[in-house]
């Protein structure tokens, strides 16, 4: 059983919890990496990361309805960027800790990767 402070501190959490869920997928994280360079319209995105057009626009609002990437109109297309440049430390700090932690994380058996996804 849990105690109403226990509950009110995960509740706390939650929105970090949401945010690290956002960056969670592969793809998602690739394009905030991409953007954290500077601005890109999805066809660039497309190229530069290996993705579907689809895939990349799903992702990108899904980005968007957390807040975290917006767009501009130029001509016919989006430009987005992100909208957090805080978010470039985030990234900076977790491949510190990865760094850090060496093959741990990848390896977890609960959130690593395994053969079996490759």
């Amino acid at each position: 059983m849990t105690t109403p402070n226990a509950n009110a501190g995960r509740d706390a959490l939650a929105p970090a919890a949401a945010l690290f869920r956002s960056l969670g997928d592969p793809a998602r994280l690739a394009i905030v990496r991409r953007l954290a360079t500077g601005e890109a319209r999805v066809v660039d995105l497309v190229d530069q990361l290996g993705l579907a057009q689809s895939t990349v626009s799903k992702h990108l609002a899904c980005l968007r309805d957390c807040g975290l990437v917006d767009s501009r109109p130029v001509g016919r297309a989006s430009v987005f960027s992100l909208t957090q440049p805080s978010l470039i430390g985030l990234l900076v700090a977790a491949e510190t800790v990865l760094a850090d932690t060496g093959d741990a994380v990848a390896l977890c058996p609960a959130y690593g990767t395994c053969e079996d996804d490759a």
